[in-house]
């Protein structure tokens, strides 16, 4: 019956960059494909453009940034429209949040009947000036207006959306995406190919810190780097694995030179700056404790990929994190920007390494019962089939 419903309806994934097509909504798109239909994708392209047109999707380049530019951004939303109009599609899923907001409007106006947002989090906790929240904010209850229903991907921010007005209650739903579990497995990997890794990147025989995440400020990683330099006293073989993509747009990027400023050049390594890394599960098995200080968070993917991996997490109690991670179970929380609070819950887990491979433990057996994609997924075209048959 549902694959049957799948080849009867035309479907747009819209992104404000491509980058969230290639790595974050990719396995979606192939299963939507594995049921037989021809998956659509509208963003700003950049360099992965070719790989999405090798793997059988339709592509639309359209140019849309991340900053708030008004000029800019309504020329994306009449191109939006126009190419809306033009394919008469089914259903338009929209996800980030400039392409949620010119996505939802532009599909709505252009006719589609059934309008979908996935939410990845409103700016909760966030230092952004308050002008720039609030416009934000009212930017996403208007775009709330001209979709059928909102996918959040945490408690939290359901309640937040809800009681700020953003979001009409009927209209949002609880939605955590999920990862490929098989994929981040760590028996997938033997002690000779760990090895191997680590000597090639020039860490054997340190206490690896790993790190996934764009580098960014709001990462927290300023205050892994306080951490850290409290951590070397105590454990001088600690070092850092960052898997930080540069992310030049946003107004926080940093630069891989500021490890100088923190005289911390020499111990860490960081991928994935310069030339992107496709093979993301091959380096959570090199890593001793996965770290996550982040300030703010929709449901943090690499928490998925560590727990599934069997590393022990270290985050930030805020929401996003907290749902994603058991704390005391299968992760540790500690209040975001207390990189003192980061370093000793760190050094603790160092020096007590049973503790460490039971919370690993844990959250591979949370990855194996909450965070199966292939469960996620059957979830969303059930929403897609109860809508399209009110709609159409």
């Amino acid at each position: 019956m549902e694959n049957k419903f799948l080849k009867g309806i035309k479907i747009c994934h819209v992104t404000t960059v491509d980058i969230t097509a290639r790595f974050i909504i990719l396995d979606f798109m192939r299963f939507l494909k594995e049921q037989g239909r021809n998956v659509f994708v509208a963003c700003s392209f950049s360099k992965f453009r070719p790989f999405l047109d090798s793997e059988g999707f339709n592509t639309k380049n359209i140019k849309m940034t991340r900053r708030i530019t008004p000029a800019q951004d309504f020329v994306s939303l009449i191109k939006l429209f126009l190419y809306f109009k033009k394919e008469k599609f089914d259903i338009v899923h929209t996800y980030t949040p400039k392409a949620g907001i010119l996505g939802r409007i532009a599909a709505k106006l252009a006719g589609v009947p059934v309008v979908i947002h996935t939410s990845y989090g409103f700016y909760m906790g966030v230092k952004v000036p308050k002008g720039q929240k609030s416009l934000i904010l009212f930017a996403e209850k208007t775009a709330s207006l001209f979709c059928d229903l909102v996918f959040s991907q945490n408690k939290e921010d359901i309640d937040f959306a809800v009681k700020n007005k953003i979001v009409n209650p009927q209209k949002i739903k609880l939605l955590t995406y999920g990862i490929d579990i098989k994929r981040f497995n760590l028996e997938k990997f033997d002690r000779d190919f760990i090895q191997k890794k680590k000597k090639d990147l020039g860490i054997e025989n340190k206490k690896i810190i790993g790190v996934v995440g764009r580098f960014v400020k709001e990462k927290g990683y300023l205050d892994l780097f306080e951490a850290f330099k409290i951590i070397k006293k105590q454990i001088p073989e600690a070092f850092l694995l960052l898997i930080a993509p540069k992310d030049k747009e946003k107004p926080d990027a940093l630069d891989i030179s500021i490890l100088k400023d923190y005289g911390i050049e020499k111990d860490a390594v960081v991928l994935g700056y310069e030339k992107e890394i496709l093979n993301i599960e091959e380096f959570y098995p090199l890593m001793d404790v996965f770290a996550l200080p982040s300030y703010r968070e929709g449901f943090p993917y690499s928490i998925m990929e560590a727990s599934a991996s069997g590393k022990p997490v270290v985050a930030t109690d805020i929401r996003g994190c907290r749902e994603a991670v058991e704390n005391n179970n299968t992760g540790l929380l500690f209040p975001a920007g207390d990189y003192k609070k980061m370093a000793e819950i760190i050094v603790y887990l160092f020096k007590n390494p049973e503790v460490s491979v039971k919370i690993g433990y844990n959250g591979r057996t949370k990855a194996e019962r909450d965070f199966d994609e292939r469960n996620i997924f059957g979830k969303i075209t059930k929403e897609y089939k109860e809508l399209t048959d009110k709609k159409l």
